[in-house]
């Protein structure tokens, strides 16, 4: 299939959220050094990645790209059959790689996009060839090491016929910066009977502005797997994510996990645009306001009969000042789909609180056990192996969050 003759746009949903001068960010960052060993970074820059899902040390990965800034100080492939390099490079190299690029994310959807296009940074290139399986996660990090630094970084994921990929993306900032803005497009391809697992952890400082804007195409039997952790302080987060099934029995399923503090503004959703009989979508949010305002939206919209989906949104308050606003969306254009939804929002029992102080934990320990099993990761169906590794990059955002 010819990506880029199409040029399919999908669609994008208007999200309010605070004024963004992109003007007052810096365009230019100092370059990167080239790292061929990451264990070499500084302990910092280590400790920071792996509190996002980045293991610099490298095992059990199967491949490893590191962008920080403008700069791409590391790419590697430990596996055979995955490609891991800079869209820029890759686009040297694969000249097909035009029909992809802005294919599915339009660059003239919002300032956001046109700013990315207009002073692009990079961002990955990742590939795993056909019938391939890798046996490890691929983990990529977008890294922010100035202050007030902007990031416009494009990503593109190509999963090939029967091919099967795990991901897992952090996004962080060093500990001396406070302010900045990361813009990123991401459009991924999951093509006939491939399946991609793709695992985000955002670990922002407190005044980072952060704007992905992702689609994602899944043939016929795909299944693509997205799942959004953000556990730690952003100033603004506004994200819309939409996967398009346009293959009989494509499948995909999104999951986020959201806590947001004081000050904190989260904008997260999700769509599925069932296009093809048999397919499926899921969309399930675990949202928690400790005084910051988070919306979290869903859409899914039925193009032809014969397909099923649901979506979920579970909220908990723990404090008065924030706010949870949950806005799900069924759209049928035809007549013999199965679509539902489910949304809840409140705030945790006292006698909840009561039962654990009476075995002995305080008051906060009661709370941040409750909060901790409200944002289980098991809802994200995870493999084994990839679940220990989330679980570890979570509780490392937790000893923060509690």
């Amino acid at each position: 299939m010819v990506y880029g003759m199409r040029r399919r746009k999908i669609e994008e949903k208007k999200v309010r959220g605070k004024e963004i001068d992109i003007g007052s960010y810096k365009s230019r960052a100092q370059a990167g050094v080239y790292v061929k060993d990451p264990r070499k970074l500084s302990p910092g820059q280590k400790k920071t990645m792996l509190s996002a899902g980045v293991d610099t040390s490298l095992k059990a990965r199967s491949g490893t790209y590191i962008q920080m800034d403008h700069s791409v100080i590391h790419a590697s492939s430990l596996y055979p059959g995955l490609e891991v390099m800079s869209t820029t490079e890759a686009l040297k190299k694969h000249g097909w790689l035009d029909d992809y690029f802005w294919s599915i994310v339009s660059p003239d959807a919002d300032d956001f996009t046109r700013q990315a296009q207009a002073q692009p940074h990079h961002g990955y290139f990742l590939r795993v060839l056909p019938g391939v399986k890798a046996v490890y996660p691929l983990q990529a990090c977008l890294f922010i090491n100035d202050d007030n630094i902007i990031q416009n970084v494009h990503n593109v994921i190509i999963a090939e016929e029967g091919s099967e990929l795990q991901v897992i993306t952090g996004c962080a900032t060093s500990g001396d910066v406070r302010r900045g803005l990361h813009i990123g497009i991401s459009e991924f391809f999951v093509k006939k009977g491939a399946k991609l697992t793709f695992t985000m952890i955002h670990n922002w400082a407190q005044d980072i502005s952060v704007r992905p804007r992702t689609a994602t195409l899944v043939e016929e039997g795909g299944v693509f797997l997205s799942n959004y952790i953000c556990l730690k302080s952003v100033s603004n987060l506004q994200m819309y994510p939409t996967a398009e099934l346009i293959g009989r029995g494509a499948i995909a399923r999104y999951n986020s996990l959201l806590f947001a503090y004081p000050d904190s503004y989260l904008d997260v959703g999700a769509r599925a645009v069932l296009k093809a009989e048999k397919s499926s979508a899921e969309i399930i949010a675990r949202a928690v306001s400790a005084g910051g305002d988070i919306i979290a939206r869903g859409h899914l919209k039925g193009e032809i009969k014969d397909i099923k989906a649901h979506l979920e949104c579970r909220g908990l308050m723990l404090t008065g000042g924030g706010s949870i606003h949950a806005i799900p969306e069924l759209e049928a254009a035809v007549e013999g789909v199965d679509m539902s939804h489910e949304a809840a929002v409140g705030k945790i029992a006292k006698e909840e609180i009561e039962y654990l102080m009476a075995r002995g934990l305080s008051r906060d320990e009661a709370q941040a056990a409750i909060v901790r099993g409200f944002l289980d990761t098991s809802i994200m169906g995870l493999p084994a192996e990839l679940k220990k590794e989330i679980d570890k990059a979570v509780s490392q955002c937790e000893k923060g969050a509690f």
